[in-house]
């Protein structure tokens, strides 16, 4: 009797073991920025049913014990000159470059948080049909370093839930590292696009043969 009870959870280990050998971890995928928009899936948006409240932010960041909040994790992360972190994780001092405009920021109080792909868009892209959770990891996403960015509060104002199609950073120079990380951000998040928007990234992408696109699924 025991025999044949240890013999079946050996059996049942070795399945799991199995299982898990064949499906490894999603490796991450490095294309030119003309490949990679050939690589998202095209589809009308809608945005009925949108709400910002549907996607949690921000939430407490990827070390909760920090004390800090995603907004301020991200500012911490991407200052060129670190900040004084305070209690609460009030922060004093530091340097960001918004890359959007090409300008230096010495306060963290003039930047916001841009969510690459905004959460409006990325509703009408598919986010619609996650779950809260799903649209709360979205948010607050620092799996990749272009999911969100610090720049100044003017141009992610004036870019609000535009894509491409409609709104690219005033800074032309910034036009070739923008559409990367907008296209990496969708394919790492399984977002469509619909024609005019890739329309857009194409025309976009031909002026930046040596760009590339580096993008890992999201779990």
């Amino acid at each position: 009797m025991v025999t044949s009870v240890l013999r079946g959870l050996v059996a049942a280990l070795l399945a799991v073991l199995s299982i898990t050998a064949s499906t490894p971890a999603q490796a991450a995928q490095t294309l030119t920025v003309a490949e990679a928009v050939t690589r998202l899936p095209v589809d009308a948006e809608s945005r009925v049913g949108y709400d910002r409240d549907a996607f949690r932010h921000w939430n407490r960041g990827d070390d909760p014990s920090d004390g800090c909040s995603t907004r301020n994790e991200v500012l911490i992360a991407e200052a060129v000159e670190p900040p004084t972190v305070g209690p609460r994780c009030r922060l004093t001092g530091g340097r960001w470059w918004s890359y959007y405009d090409q300008v230096w920021v010495a306060s963290a109080s003039g930047l916001d948080i841009d969510h690459m792909v905004p959460l409006a868009e990325s509703w009408d892209s598919g986010a619609f049909a996650w779950t809260a959770k799903r649209r709360e990891a979205y948010a607050n996403d620092q799996g990749a370093q272009t999911s969100l960015v610090a720049v100044t509060a003017r141009s992610n104002r004036s870019k609000a839930d535009q894509d491409p199609a409609q709104w690219m950073p005033p800074a032309a120079a910034a036009h070739c590292r923008y559409i990367a990380e907008w296209v990496g951000t969708k394919l790492r998040w399984s977002l469509t696009a619909d024609e005019t928007e890739v329309a857009a990234l194409r025309d976009a992408a031909s002026d930046c043969p040596g760009q590339r696109v580096t993008f890992e699924l999201a779990a």
